[in-house]
């Protein structure tokens, strides 16, 4: 169980140096606009995955008045993980006291959800972020995923580079075709079988949390291809086109999940508080089914969570995310909507943050 005893953050946006004790269960952390409360949750977002769910830029994560950016965690079963990233210079991490070459093996040991502002995005955005989800659903339950993930990313990159280059090498191309669909393969058979077991998972808990029918919402994964057919007959028949584009069409890189309710695009049909409910209920999902595979608890960071909420799809969320076992962190302006939602559930730990500080 990936429970985070203590966390350090050093030169993170306005917090300076920050020192926190978060308990097992829920952590609320309130405060004004600005002061800091997001940060924190981006800080534990970055140590975990090696990335900000607010930019895709680190250097802008560094204080202006610092040159070096640290976020430290110590975990329950006496586990260290240190991150520090400067200006100048590449990431740095450590798991044990070992150095890291990327983020496999942090990211398994802490596993962690973001639900904020932009989450209706996973439906309005591109098919990037939700090849992302599916993506972070498959890296915890398959341990081989990622390896043949990293071979089908090259092996595009370099059929990429072919395509732009005149006269055109066919020999190698065909080799880079023949691993690409090696791994294409691998790849597609680990997203289909770990849709399969999400969506009825995820089914039923939306009718749960949501209390509606959802027998008209439709989602669908597409794998990139016509998968009916052998991906290097695709290749080989679309060549041209790929070489007009200079981008390979075809692929696992062009998977994708659709929405639909009826016959229209979910995100046409849905408020901005359904939707954002609709894709909260997918990531809770995802932790639940994490527990359920591998006996681990997955961390929830929730950022702002009255923002287009009422309080029923509050409590919602809330009760359970609580009972799911796991370790929360919910930021706040207002407390008391937050304790509201919270009623009657167990040990909860308030932290005032202000300026960058813990003040109470």
């Amino acid at each position: 169980m990936s429970i985070i005893e203590k966390l350090s953050v050093t030169a993170v946006r306005n917090i300076h140096d920050l020192d926190i004790e978060p308990i097992p269960t829920v952590n609320i952390l309130h405060g004004e606009n600005g002061s800091g409360k997001t940060s924190i949750l981006e800080s534990i977002h970055l140590l975990a995955s090696g990335r900000s769910f607010r930019t895709n830029k680190l250097e802008p994560l560094i204080n202006s008045d610092q040159d070096t950016a640290i976020v430290f965690a110590r975990l329950s079963d006496g586990k260290e993980i240190g991150l520090s990233k400067s200006r100048r210079q590449k990431r740095h991490l450590k798991f044990r006291s070992e150095k890291q070459a990327n983020w496999e093996n942090v990211a398994r040991e802490l596993p962690c959800q973001i639900l904020d502002s932009n989450s209706f995005l996973l439906l309005e955005g591109g098919p990037k972020s939700r090849r992302q989800f599916l993506d972070w659903g498959v890296f915890h339950v398959e341990h081989g995923f990622v390896e043949n993930w990293r071979r089908s990313k090259k092996s595009i990159a370099n059929r990429n580079l072919l395509l732009k280059q005149r006269p055109l090498d066919l020999r190698q191309l065909a080799a880079w075709d023949s691993e690409l669909c090696l791994a294409a393969g691998e790849v597609h058979r680990a997203r289909e079988e770990y849709f399969k077991v999400f969506l009825p998972l995820f089914l039923e808990l939306y009718r749960k949390m949501n209390g509606v029918d959802v027998d008209t919402l439709r989602i669908d994964y597409e794998s990139g291809w016509d998968v009916d057919r052998d991906l290097e007959d695709i290749l080989v028949e679309n060549r041209d086109i790929d070489i007009r584009y200079g981008a390979t069409q075809n692929g696992p890189h062009r998977a994708d999940l659709t929405f639909r309710i009826g016959r229209n695009r979910a995100v046409d049909i849905l408020s901005r508080g359904q939707q954002k409910m609709l894709v909260s209920t997918m990531k809770i999902a995802q932790g639940l089914l994490l527990s359920q595979a591998l006996g681990r608890k997955c961390i929830f960071l929730v950022d702002d969570l009255p923002s287009e909420l009422d309080r029923d799809n509050r409590v919602a969320i809330l009760s359970q995310l609580v009972s799911m076992g796991g370790q929360i962190f919910v930021t706040c302006v207002e407390i008391g909507g937050i304790l509201d939602s919270l009623s009657g559930q167990p040990k909860l730990a308030t932290f005032h943050v202000e300026r960058g500080t813990i003040t109470a």
